[in-house]
């Protein structure tokens, strides 16, 4: 089959070159995990910290994977962010198409001028198909190895199907560097000659993701180090084009626990999960940003960054070879200084979803959101600590108990008694007119500020733990609905 060198011409004058280059390749499987995020992050920063260039590139050669609507699932994920991208599918650039699947024809024409390099062969076996990606296929079992140039033609022009592999070399070893792992040196006799062109005519990942950051420009490729065993095949294939060979970051996993890794397949959480148990995308990224990573010098103890801070601070060697553990508790830290930070109209903005699952009356939400900023981790936490706004709960007599208040039943029934008929005689019901009105009374009966508090608290919310004290619950609910609830505790004290 002859091929047509003009074109590898062509396509060579297309690369970018003269900048640091970086891309994220996702699979369109529906679930931006963790550690594809890091991925994304990590490579979105070494572009920006160098002044270079992002691309965003689908890969879709695995059809059997693919889900309806995962694209945009992507694309929304990589937007709230803030990673954007320079070249993509969605906007263009210098080396379109950014999907696989809209590149089929070059990875086809790639495999056949491999062959002709001698660094491929078409292989006609049977199982070939079958265990293209098994890691099992004996190269010294497969007589297309050594079939000629003749041999071949004749079984392509019979019309049998046929893969294109990889002609590793029997002998010797490859030696590829690594930026976190340096240099690392495997014997060529453990290598299989791994499928490049499938039946289908579609490429392996392995195959097309050389091909493209090659025709991309990529300098620097980002990956899990589960790549690593993968790494050496990767450099034979630029070796054998004659191609610069780019910088390998291959990062440890981010694991679950010391054991396992996380995964969808365990219910690990994806990005879109974790916005939904109510993290802030900001209080995410940060946590995924030292989630294997550490600044260096005068940063070397900061945890709290914004985007174009990470971009100044980030640099590759600070990225750990040793795997790093998803720890809840941390990211529940990161959330809630992120939520305590925001300005009160915004957490109020955000807050305001959450507190109407359980908050559905006439309320000043802008109060309660008030309540609730310095007191929630996570914004899912808010509905259960505000449902008592609506409808008091059914709670027990042991609740007017507070050691540290000096309270029990028999003492709230006399600060109750004494603070609803002051409270009826207020004019007016906001925080100051109640709150200067209760530490007026109990100057008057001679207590402790919590002495009267707590009874009120209680009745007022039926709840132990409230964000927010009596004066503030009593101030939103109004004046007749406090009155109604301190009656009802009164009564239920005897």
């Amino acid at each position: 089959m002859t091929l047509d060198h003009s074109y590898f011409e062509q396509m060579e004058a297309k690369i970018p070159h003269g900048q640091v280059r970086t891309r994220f390749a996702p699979s369109p499987t529906g679930y931006m995990h963790v550690g594809n995020l890091r991925t994304a992050l990590y490579t979105w920063l070494i572009a920006r910290s160098h002044g270079g260039t992002f691309i965003l590139r689908i890969e879709d050669t695995d059809q059997s994977r693919l889900v309806s609507g995962a694209v945009d699932v992507i694309y929304r994920t990589m937007a709230e962010c803030g990673l954007t991208h320079d070249e993509g599918p969605d906007v263009g650039g210098p080396v379109a198409p950014y999907i696989q699947s809209q590149r089929r024809d070059t990875y086809g024409k790639y495999a056949r001028l491999l062959v002709e390099k001698g660094a491929a062969y078409y292989c006609f076996c049977e199982k070939a198909e079958s265990e293209e990606d098994s890691g099992d296929f004996s190269r010294a079992a497969d007589p297309c190895r050594s079939l000629t140039a003749e041999q071949v033609a004749e079984k392509l022009a019979q019309g049998l199907p046929y893969v294109i592999r990889q002609k590793i070399p029997t002998e010797g070893s490859t030696t590829f560097h690594d930026a976190i792992f340096g240099d690392i040196t495997v014997e060529n006799s453990t290598l299989d000659d791994q499928v490049l062109l499938k039946r289908d005519g579609l490429p392996t990942y392995n195959f097309a993701n050389v091909i493209d950051d090659h025709l991309m420009g990529i300098t620097h490729v980002v990956r899990g180090s589960e790549y690593l065993s993968s790494a050496p095949k990767y450099d034979l294939l630029y070796r054998s084009f004659g191609w610069e060979i780019p910088t390998y970051v291959h990062c440890s996993p981010v694991m679950r626990d010391a054991q396992n890794k996380m995964s969808k397949r365990h219910g690990d959480p994806s990005y879109e999960d974790l916005k939904a148990q109510g993290y802030l995308t900001e209080a995410i990224v940060n946590y995924v940003a030292l989630l294997g990573w550490s600044p260096k010098g005068d940063l070397a103890e900061q945890e709290i960054f914004t985007l174009p801070e990470l971009v100044k601070a980030f640099d590759i060697a600070g990225i750990s070879k040793s795997p790093a553990i998803f720890d809840r508790a941390k990211l529940d830290h990161f959330n809630a200084v992120y939520l305590r930070a925001m300005a009160p109209e915004a957490f109020a903005k955000v807050a305001e979803p959450y507190i109407r699952q359980t908050v559905k009356g006439d309320f000043d939400i802008a109060a309660i959101a008030a309540l609730l900023q310095a007191r929630c981790e996570r914004l899912s936490d808010i509905p259960e600590k505000v449902d008592f706004f609506d409808a008091c709960p059914d709670y027990a007599i042991e609740f007017f108990t507070n050691k540290k208040a000096k309270t029990d039943p028999a003492v709230c029934k006399d600060m109750l008694q004494a603070a609803i008929p002051m409270l009826e005689s207020l004019s007016t019901w906001t925080v100051e007119s109640v709150h200067d009105g209760l530490i007026a009374l109990a100057e008057k009966l001679e207590v402790k500020n919590a002495k009267l508090m707590w009874p009120v608290r209680i009745a007022a919310a039926g709840k132990l733990v409230t964000p927010g004290g009596a004066v503030e619950i009593c101030a939103i609910l109004g004046k007749d609905e406090t009155l109604r609830r301190l009656r009802a505790g009164l009564a239920k004290l005897g």
